[in-house]
């Protein structure tokens, strides 16, 4: 009779005999971008210089991308794009100058941190924002991320830094910053273990300043002694040190028991910045960082889940950065919208081994020059092989001198709020230089034009991209002016409490 007691009281309890079925335990997601992390800047993607031991780790784990493109060929434009899962242009973040405002993402529109912390993910945001500065509206607390330790600026000193902590400043302890991202997102795994977690590590490395220790400094100008110098062998130790740290966050992982059970993507905001360094590998490809030439936009991008992803798998499809959001999304069950409202392609099925659509028919869209998009200036489409370019028209491509004293103070001076120019320039009569047309099969250094070849593929090419940049400018400029006028209100209101 005991026994018969004891059996009902457990099942009562939900033991055997209940009808409820716990919850499947959602995946934790830590999303990992470089900073100017050029295709050839890794040893998995060729470079026979560097080390990169951790992240070739990830790549024998999981799912290398042989044609992954970035969003944008600049950071707060890329890293919008990434974050809201839409093409940048419509967020209004649409270049670098923080001052101008023009890096902001307009506050009508949610990001990865607003879309996980809706499904109950705690959600941390560590290292560079970049993605609205001056005013605290737009600070990453206030975007849906819980957590934030970094910089709100577009460059920091890796030595003399402050640093931001959920809004309160923190100065230098004379560690390596790339050092302090790392065991900063350690600290945050460890706090976060038992719930879901969704961790943006966004590192600064290998963007300038140019710094690293010296011992790996010492260790690449040995190696490439006669071949490159010695900014080269700096920024390859940045990337190595970056690597390290890769590493601890993986080991990590499996110290708290939740390898099994974690996404982890690695990817760059844009392409190689080679203005000056000599012979950094570039794995072929021409261009550099802010032209939509191939290294400018082309970029590395690895993703891992050990158990439900394939490991040692080489992707040769198009992917873009505007498809994180909805593949992610997807991917942890979220029951956000989002995903019938974004630009990016959901290819949560080809990373599950589901289905290999290596050559899925898409078309992906570039545009970028400084202050306001102009059309045909620094643009492209790419669809399958063909990449129809337009250069860069040269006085739309031109940062303004005033707008580069604030951002190298804030590269080693604490965080501080002020007003915005928004008046930006504007040009007048543009004309346009000719397209030129790439088989980037046949040539992905993009050393022959056949435009003169193939005129129907122009006229094609040239329609398509003329309206994807109609449809996205209706929204850039809905955003510009929610943007103008959030910081007009901003400042009338200070002005008011002042009077």
């Amino acid at each position: 009779m005991r026994l018969i007691s004891c059996i009902l009281l457990f099942c009562l309890l939900g033991g055997c005999c209940s009808s409820e079925k716990k919850s499947p335990v959602k995946p934790n997601v830590v999303f990992i971008l470089a900073d100017d992390l050029g295709y050839g800047d890794l040893q998995c993607y060729g470079n026979p210089y560097i080390e990169t031991p951790e992240i070739n780790k990830l790549a024998n784990h999981g799912i290398l991308f042989t044609h992954y493109y970035s969003p944008a060929p600049l950071c707060a434009p890329a890293r919008a794009a990434i974050l809201t899962g839409m093409y940048n242009h419509r967020t209004g973040a649409i270049d670098v100058s923080s001052n101008r405002g023009i890096d902001r993402i307009a506050l009508s529109y949610k990001t990865m941190g607003d879309y996980f912390k809706s499904e109950g993910y705690s959600t941390g945001l560590i290292g560079k924002w970049h993605n609205g500065l001056y005013d605290l509206q737009y600070h990453p607390n206030k975007r849906g991320f819980d957590y934030f330790f970094g910089f709100l600026n577009g460059i920091q000193d890796y030595w003399s830094w402050n640093l931001d902590l959920n809004g309160t400043n923190v100065p230098s302890d004379g560690r390596y910053l790339t050092d302090v991202i790392t065991e900063s997102s350690l600290e945050f795994m460890m706090r976060n273990k038992e719930k879901p977690f969704f961790l943006f590590i966004a590192h600064h490395a290998p963007h300038i300043p140019y710094q690293a220790p010296e011992r790996l400094v010492k260790k690449y100008m040995e190696k490439g002694k006669g071949v490159f110098n010695e900014k080269v062998a700096t920024l390859y130790a940045m990337i190595e040190s970056m690597d390290r740290g890769i590493g601890m966050v993986v080991n990590e992982l499996k110290d708290l028991g939740l390898s099994d059970n974690t996404i982890i993507v690695f990817t760059s905001d844009n392409g190689a910045q080679n203005t000056g360094e000599n012979l950094r590998y570039q794995a072929g490809l021409s261009g550099t960082k802010g032209i939509v030439l191939e290294e400018g936009i082309r970029v590395p991008a690895i993703v891992s889940w050990p158990g439900k992803f394939p490991q040692n798998k080489i992707f040769t499809g198009p992917v873009h950065g505007c498809d994180w959001l909805p593949t992610l999304l997807s991917l942890t069950n979220n029951t956000s919208g989002i995903i019938k409202n974004t630009d990016g392609h959901d290819i949560s099925e080809i990373l599950l081994g589901k289905s290999n659509e290596s050559n899925y028919d898409r078309d992906l869209y570039f545009q970028k020059n400084r202050y306001y998009p102009v059309p045909h200036s620094d643009a492209a489409i790419v669809k399958g092989k063909w990449k129809l370019y337009w250069p860069g028209i040269k006085v739309t491509m031109k940062k303004e001198d005033k707008d580069n004293p604030s951002v190298w103070k804030g590269a080693t001076e604490p965080h501080w709020e002020m007003p915005c120019d928004t008046v930006i320039p504007h040009w007048k009569d543009i004309v346009p230089l000719n397209p030129q047309l790439f088989n980037l099969v046949e040539d992905p250094a993009e050393l022959y034009d056949l435009s003169a070849n193939h005129p129907e593929i122009v006229n094609e090419l040239t329609r398509k991209w003329d309206s994807w940049f109609s449809d996205v400018m209706k929204d850039y400029r809905k955003s510009w002016k929610e943007i103008k006028n959030t910081e007009k209100r901003r400042w009338s209101a200070d002005e008011g409490k002042n009077q």
